[in-house]
């Protein structure tokens, strides 16, 4: 994903346009140019369309690349595609995940069943550490 000799932050989200997500999405375009700085791409992933992430985008004023990965293949290989639990029922959903990546496609931190807040500010330390 990553261009060469660029770290990434990879995270996946549940979806678009609901209140986590987008907190989580306004947040790393905040500190966009921070990241860029220390030489980091962020990519959000989730199963949405694309025409849903332009709405999203657009709807949140977002200044990320979104990739729509709707046949959860993506979601599957990083392991963000699990068994989750939500007012009572267990299914098969997006755990909310960020993976950090470095320069050599090595990753280097994973952050599982994230919550919003703190984490994009966790993330961008650990990015200035690498």
């Amino acid at each position: 994903f990553a261009d060469q000799g660029k770290k990434l932050v990879l995270f996946f989200y549940p979806k678009d346009n609901t209140p986590g997500c987008s907190m989580e999405a306004i947040m790393f375009t905040k500190y966009k140019d921070e990241f860029e700085k220390y030489n980091t791409t962020i990519l959000g992933i989730s199963k949405d369309s694309c025409d849903s992430h332009r709405k999203f985008i657009e709807n949140k004023n977002l200044n990320l690349t979104l990739i729509s990965d709707t046949d959860k293949e993506i979601h599957e290989k990083y392991g963000a595609w699990r068994m989750k639990k939500f007012m009572g029922k267990t299914f098969l959903g997006t755990i909310r995940t960020t993976f950090l990546i470095d320069k050599n496609g090595k990753i280097q931190k994973i952050w599982d069943k994230v919550k919003v807040n703190g984490h994009v500010e966790d993330v961008l330390n650990e990015v200035k550490k690498i």
